[in-house]
Parts: structure tokens; C-alpha cells; sequence
């Protein structure tokens, strides 16, 4: 049986969302989109030169092959998310947008309270919000009753490669929400992902974990099987902790 899950009215079959920037080239970006298997892949545009003569990261984006989620990197208020998610609209882009709004230039931390509102007013005028958050339950629960098709709390910083650093609140979320959870920023390498995976999240958003990787094709390949493996585990249930050593062969009937 092939293990799917709901993201609104999509099917999906990979559990890995990869992110373009960074990358040293087009044909990189490609490759390790490939390599990592996603469905979806994101895409900040206000650092595309939508003006530019030249390729760019859209051109490495093949539209038959992934869905093209459009995010608001790089914007401070509810507004100015907005008016950039509008502009993807009018570009024909997919209503499935990515929101963003940074609370904190040095850490990159969302703004909560402007995300909720940002959240609210796209969902009205017909946006599927996907948006980053703080790892705090009552936001991601305000943002499941604005309607948002998902919550996408941070593991770390952005970029900071430092992993999960509060799985207990992850869990929290996840056992409290009724829509999927998927793990945003701050993915460094596969461990980090599996642990995602086994904690039950939905899926994984990730981009300098993959094109920060000295061989990014290659950290790709890893983080797509890492994903695989801790879901498996996810599903197979952990054995129990235990305190204390149990011994793995029996102790009954044995010869003296």
C-alpha cells in the first residue's frame, strides 16, 4: 500500500519540500531537486529578477514535474506578504503559497501575531496558506481555525542547521492539531529529518540543509531516504524505553 498524505484536496506521495536558494548554479538546482524527490518545491519571490533577461531559479523549476509553492521570504509585515502572494496570483501561479512574515532581522524569527492576520485575509480571498511559525502550539492553532491548509513550525532558526531543538513542542502540535504538521527551517543534515518523520510530522521543508551540503545532489539523495526511514519507523512504533537492560534472548528453560 503507498503511504499518501492530504495536503487540502492534493494527494501526495513524497514528504520532503525543498527550497531553491543557495544553489551555485541552474543545473544544480535541478539535480538536486531530482535527487531529492519532492513534489513540491518552494520558491521566495522577491528574490527572483522577475525583470531579468537572464535565466532564473523559475526556469530550473520544471512546472510538469513539481508544484510550485511561491513564499514570502524576506517580508516584515501582514501587507507586504500580501501584496507579494497578489503578484504570484496575477504571474498564474497556484493559489498554495508559503507565508512568511519575519519578526527579527538577526534571528529571522516569524511574527506571529502578523502571520495569523496575513493568514486570515489570504484565506479569504481564496489563498491555501502553508505558513511558517514559531514553535507554539496556541499560534499554530490559531492558524488552523483561520483556515490555513497546514502549520509549518520552525525545528531552528533558517539555516541555522541546528536541528530539533523542541521535539517535546512539536509533538505537542501535532497531538493538537487536526491538520498536517510539517517542520520548517533549521533541518541541517538526514538525522535531523528522520527525527522529524518519527516525532509524525507530515512531512519536511528544507533548503540550506540540502544546497549548504558540500555534495547538495548528493545530501538530497540522503535526506529523501532519511524521510523515508523515519517514517517507517514512525509507522512500525518504536520499541519501549527502559531504565534498565532486558535481555534480547529468553532466560527461561535455560541448560545449567
Amino acid at each position: 500500500m503507498i503511504d499518501t498524505w492530504k495536503l487540502g484536496d492534493r494527494s501526495l506521495t513524497s514528504r520532503i519540500i525543498v527550497g531553491t536558494g543557495k544553489y551555485k548554479s541552474l543545473d544544480e538546482t535541478r539535480a538536486a531537486l531530482a535527487a531529492s524527490g519532492a513534489e513540491i518545491v518552494t520558491v521566495a519571490l522577491r528574490r527572483v529578477d522577475l525583470s531579468s533577461k537572464e535565466p532564473t531559479v523559475l526556469d530550473a523549476v520544471d512546472r510538469s514535474k513539481y508544484i510550485l509553492l511561491p513564499n514570502t521570504a524576506g517580508c516584515y509585515t501582514a501587507d507586504e506578504a500580501i501584496r507579494t502572494l497578489h503578484l504570484a496570483r496575477e504571474l498564474g501561479m497556484d493559489e498554495l503559497v508559503k507565508l512568511e512574515v519575519i519578526g527579527d532581522p538577526k534571528t529571522l524569527f516569524p511574527d506571529n501575531t502578523a502571520t495569523v492576520e496575513a493568514a486570515r485575509r489570504l484565506v479569504k480571498e481564496g489563498f491555501k496558506v502553508l505558513p511558517y511559525c514559531s514553535d507554539d502550539l496556541i499560534t499554530c492553532k490559531r492558524l488552523e481555525e483561520a483556515g490555513c491548509l497546514a502549520v509549518m513550525p520552525l525545528a531552528a532558526p533558517i539555516g541555522s542547521g541546528l536541528g530539533i531543538r523542541n521535539p517535546h513542542n512539536i509533538r505537542l502540535i501535532i497531538e493538537n492539531v487536526t491538520i498536517p504538521v510539517i517542520v520548517d527551517a533549521g533541518v541541517g543534515t538526514a538525522s535531523d529529518a528522520a527525527i522529524a518523520m518519527e516525532l509524525g510530522c507530515a512531512a519536511v521543508l528544507m533548503n540550506t540543509g540540502i544546497a549548504g551540503a558540500t555534495h547538495p545532489v548528493l545530501m538530497a539523495e540522503s535526506m529523501r531516504l532519511a524521510i523515508d526511514a523515519g517514517r517507517k519507523s514512525f509507522l512500525a512504533g518504536r520499541m519501549p524505553r527502559r531504565d534498565y537492560a532486558n535481555a534480547s534472548s529468553p532466560t527461561s528453560g535455560l541448560i545449567e
